[in-house]
């Protein structure tokens, strides 16, 4: 039988619980054996449901022998501190998005993996591994669409009980947008504009305008508290055509006149795939020594192009995004 990759969990929220259920369910490779969260029965239980125990703190579940690699699905302010502790164990991450809550604290970790001189951290943005994102880029790479010129995405949420503010919107949500693009384009922002019809209290929804290194402009809207259900979407214009991302459901109905399809509200259930997708590429990875995904870097790029949008947001004027030279280990 060959080696499985021994997972500790940190972090038994609505995306830890997944994740722990995915690993044990949907990756071959892997085995969850630790788990913990601040509510210690929350934790025993979801540990226990497959197999694994629960950890009496993050510092031991990373210190454990019986964990190979973590998973870090607690809150967002915690990722720095525990990516970097994982690190200087010598154990690969799966550290959901954001790297960081600052681009300061995200650039430790970079620091960290330098210093070490081997990446360890893979960051959960994981529509670089969704299957409808997959093909929208590879209609950017084959040059169907001639030159690309535009791109529009879309991202709603029913509600959404973490990104509660003008600037977590933008750190905590519309940072999927950032890395999408990024990854999307394989090119990087250089200024990034963020507004609001919203003129007080909680500024929901925000519109960015991103303007990348080689021209193209892109429009982001994030509406965190939109009702409806989850939406995401995406449209590339390009010199010779478009390509859209759009959900589809395989049933309409059609009733007293009227043709309906539904809309879900649950995040993890719209990417369940591919969160699989993501967590058995990571498991493979991590068992091979090697990262694959977003690394450390990208997580570091993406708050930088946060920094920016949160000062725009404040500002109304175009910000601009510097991002440094990046190191040898991630080029």
């Amino acid at each position: 039988m060959s080696r499985k990759l021994k997972v500790g969990v940190v972090g038994a929220g609505a995306m830890g619980t997944s994740h722990v259920a995915t690993l044990a369910a949907g990756v071959p490779s892997a085995q969850v054996t630790r788990v913990f969260d601040m509510d210690t029965a929350r934790a025993k239980s979801v540990a226990e449901a497959v197999g694994g125990g629960a950890s009496d703190s993050a510092e031991a579940l990373i210190a454990d022998p019986e964990v190979d690699a973590i998973v870090i699905a607690s809150p967002d302010f915690t990722h720095a501190d525990l990516a970097v502790a994982a690190i200087a164990a010598g154990k690969h991450v799966l550290c959901e998005k954001p790297l960081a809550v600052t681009a300061e604290d995200a650039r430790r970790v970079v620091d960290a993996e330098v210093a070490a001189g081997r990446q360890f951290v893979q960051v959960g943005f994981n529509r670089r591994f969704d299957p409808g994102f997959v093909d929208l880029k590879g209609s950017i790479v084959d040059g169907s669409l001639g030159d690309v010129r535009l791109l529009h995405g879309i991202h709603r949420n029913a509600s959404n009980t973490t990104s509660t503010d003008d600037a977590t919107l933008v750190t905590g949500s519309m940072i999927h947008e950032f890395d999408t693009f990024r990854w999307l384009l394989d090119d990087e922002v250089v200024g990034i504009r963020v507004e609001s019809p919203i003129s007080e209290g909680f500024r929901d929804p925000q519109i960015a305008t991103l303007w990348m290194a080689a021209g193209q402009m892109i429009t982001a809207e994030v509406y965190c508290n939109a009702a409806y259900g989850y939406d995401v979407r995406v449209e590339v214009v390009g010199s010779g055509g478009s390509a859209s991302l759009e959900p589809r459901t395989p049933v309409v109905r059609r009733i007293a006149g009227q043709g309906s399809s539904s809309i879900g509200s649950d995040f993890v259930a719209h990417f369940i795939e591919s969160y699989r997708l993501e967590l058995a590429a990571w498991a493979d990875a991590s068992l091979a020594g090697d990262v694959v995904g977003a690394t450390a870097w990208d997580g570091y790029v993406a708050n930088l192009v946060a920094a920016s949008g949160v000062a725009a947001l404040h500002s109304g004027a175009r910000e601009a995004v510097d991002v440094p030279e990046c190191p040898g280990l991630y080029t």
